[in-house]
């Protein structure tokens, strides 16, 4: 799923020249300095402590979300949110590891035919949509097998612009030819979803049968990923194109306030079903207290507020406030959490602050649109902008020495990963970096115009990675412009293929390469995930030849192909695969750090005797 380079889910580090000033009293206790106090009021207000027994989650998002419609949610912000309100078919088990798919709005893991080509998955019953004026007397009504395909056919509509028609393309009968005959369609409101799929289709209520064109092994991933989310019809047809601010799922969460661009706060659906808290997990996680909830109904919170904080040392102070439940460490302040053996310090340590490590399964990346005239048609403009980037460097400014250097595509943490691509990767090296521009300029015809770099964000942070990355094109000789936007706007420019050069990233869908595969794909060229345009005949036979095999060592020597492949054809510049760092006060409970993190919220809990405590220590410090 695509993601910033400023880490939305963890947040990116801020570098050193964003400085605050903070100081440290007997008790261990952060005494924030009037400016910082000037700062945290300027970040906009939002629901705090009303003095109840609330148990509330707060969080913060470092921009603002594009919306909350699940057919069209491909990045982690808006993902993150909606994840509280959307469920899927199936969900990964909340505590074991490796990942582990289980039952969410299916009744039991899918009937597969003997020539693994049709799918009968049955929906449970008594689950319903939140209430909504959208549903007769506003009374939401129960989940219908039909709702998963009219979800889905809303993704094949290319009035609809989805773009996650990745998940679907070519891969169930005849749904192809239903995204073509919606192209033949006047306007959108032309389209008839009551049209039949053979592909799809629901013996009753209760049962989704799904007819696959070829066998497609990564199905039962997708059934887990948020865009395959149901959606009701009448919920559709009411809002309309506003639907994006009304999100009305099955989830244990309710959207009741969205102010854009200040918070989002959700509260607990009154009507969520029976859901239990796992009563098993993996080996520690006992004695973590990570099972002392067993068996309990869920969700724990009665409220969720997402505060929209831009900057990091904001964020950061508001943590050490007590008013954030969990944050990542910025750079200035690595050492002040976590001393020379990656450990708490005693400061950290005595506020009773927790500290969980972990690698993500991601990728960042500068990327270029292989359909510019002056990038895409280029491959050593493209060369030569790769090797002009310290990564080095920029992993010592932006995150303490933390990442993983990037050398493909595939993360470490995946199965395929090669352990020699750092060999065949491009690395920093500016004199060959000049060498390949004046390659560029042969090809260009003459000297070079001035490139285009989009940077998602206005941010402090946001700006000095541009300046960082404009400094090293400079250095060889390129002239790059960097422009800044807000995310929304950054995902519109992608998604209409208006960037020249763009900083951006993927965090893992489902535990497979695969789904870093499909970013190369040339039918997934924007407004779906292939946000490069690449194409590539080679490439594509690879694709669609391991898109089809079992878990298997022919598989992945296809995958280690095809990603020296991308590496030669250079449509990005890897940077580096993500190491969190994340902190969380220990009044949050059962925090387990989870790859697929999405709709987690309703597994937390909040001991509110200890953030009570906290409160009263920053009182007496003060």
């Amino acid at each position: 799923m695509v993601n910033d380079n400023k880490l939305a889910r963890y947040d990116i580090d801020a570098i050193r020249h964003c400085r605050f000033d903070w100081m440290i009293n007997k008790h261990g206790i952060i005494t924030l300095l009037l400016f910082a106090s000037m700062i945290i009021s300027s970040c906009g207000k939002s629901p705090q402590d009303n003095g109840t027994q609330e148990m509330v989650l707060y969080s913060a998002l470092p921009s603002k979300i594009r919306g909350l419609d699940p057919g069209d949610i491909g990045d982690v912000l808006s993902a993150t949110v909606a994840g509280q309100i959307f469920e899927c078919l199936y969900q990964y088990h909340y505590l074991k590891r490796p990942y582990e798919l289980i039952p969410q709005l299916a009744e039991d893991m899918p009937e597969v035919s003997a020539d693994c080509l049709t799918y009968t998955i049955k929906v449970k019953k008594g689950v319903y949509f939140t209430d909504d004026p959208a549903f007769e007397n506003g009374k939401g009504r129960e989940l219908r097998a039909e709702d998963f395909i009219f979800a889905w056919k809303r993704i094949a509509d290319v009035k609809y612009l989805s773009k996650n028609w990745w998940i679907f393309d070519g891969r169930i009968v005849g749904f192809d030819e239903f995204r073509e005959y919606t192209k033949s369609c006047e306007k959108a409101a032309d389209v008839d979803y009551s049209r039949p799929v053979e592909g799809l289709q629901t013996p009753d209520d209760y049962t989704l049968v799904i007819k696959l064109t070829r066998p497609w092994p990564q199905i039962i991933y997708l059934l887990a990923h948020q865009p395959t989310a149901p959606v009701a019809r009448e919920v559709v047809d009411y809002y309309g194109k506003d639907i994006v601010s009304h999100p009305i799922g099955t989830g244990p969460f309710i959207l009741k306030t969205w102010h854009r661009g200040s918070y989002i706060e959700m509260v607990r659906n009154p009507g969520f079903r029976q859901q239990f808290y796992p009563t098993e997990g993996e080996p520690g996680d006992a004695e973590a207290g990570l099972l002392a909830d067993s068996g309990k109904r869920l969700p724990f919170c009665d409220r969720i507020v997402w505060t929209f904080i831009e900057e990091d040392q904001p964020r950061w102070l508001q943590f050490l406030l007590g008013k954030l439940d969990s944050s990542a460490i910025p750079k200035d302040n690595f050492a002040q959490a976590v001393d020379m053996s990656q450990k708490l310090t005693p400061g950290m340590k005595e506020r009773n602050i927790h500290l969980k490590t972990f690698r993500d399964p991601d990728t960042f990346w500068i990327g270029f649109n292989m359909e510019d005239p002056i990038v895409g048609k280029n491959k050593p403009l493209r060369k030569a902008l790769s090797y002009a980037i310290d990564r080095s460097k920029s992993n010592e400014l932006f995150s303490n020495n933390r990442n993983d250097l990037a050398y493909g595509f595939i993360p470490p943490l995946m199965k395929a990963y090669d352990p020699n691509v750092r060999d065949i990767g491009i690395s920093y090296d500016p004199q060959k970096a000049r060498q390949f521009v004046r390659q560029a300029e042969r090809v260009h015809g003459g000297k070079l115009p001035q490139l285009k770099l989009s940077m998602p964000g206005t941010d402090t942070l946001s700006r000095q990675m541009g300046q960082f990355y404009q400094r090293g094109f400079e250095e060889i000789g390129l002239d790059v412009e960097v422009e800044y936007m807000d995310w929304p706007t950054f995902q519109d420019k992608l998604k209409t293929k208006g960037a020249q050069i763009f900083s951006l990233g993927w965090i893992a869908d489902y535990p497979d390469a695969e789904n870093f595969l499909q970013l190369f794909y040339s039918k997934n060229v924007s407004p779906g995930s292939n946000n490069f345009n690449y194409a590539s005949d080679e490439f594509d036979k690879l694709y669609e030849k391991v898109i089809t095999m079992p878990d298997s060592p022919e598989r992945i020597a296809l995958y280690r192909k095809a990603e020296r492949l991308i590496i030669e054809d250079c449509p990005a510049a890897f940077l580096f695969h993500r190491v969190a760092y994340v902190l969380h006060h220990d009044w949050v409970l059962n925090y387990k750090p989870h790859a697929f993190q999405y709709g987690l919220s309703k597994y937390r809990r909040i001991d509110l005797e200890k953030r009570g405590a906290y409160k009263e220590l920053l009182k007496k410090s003060r």
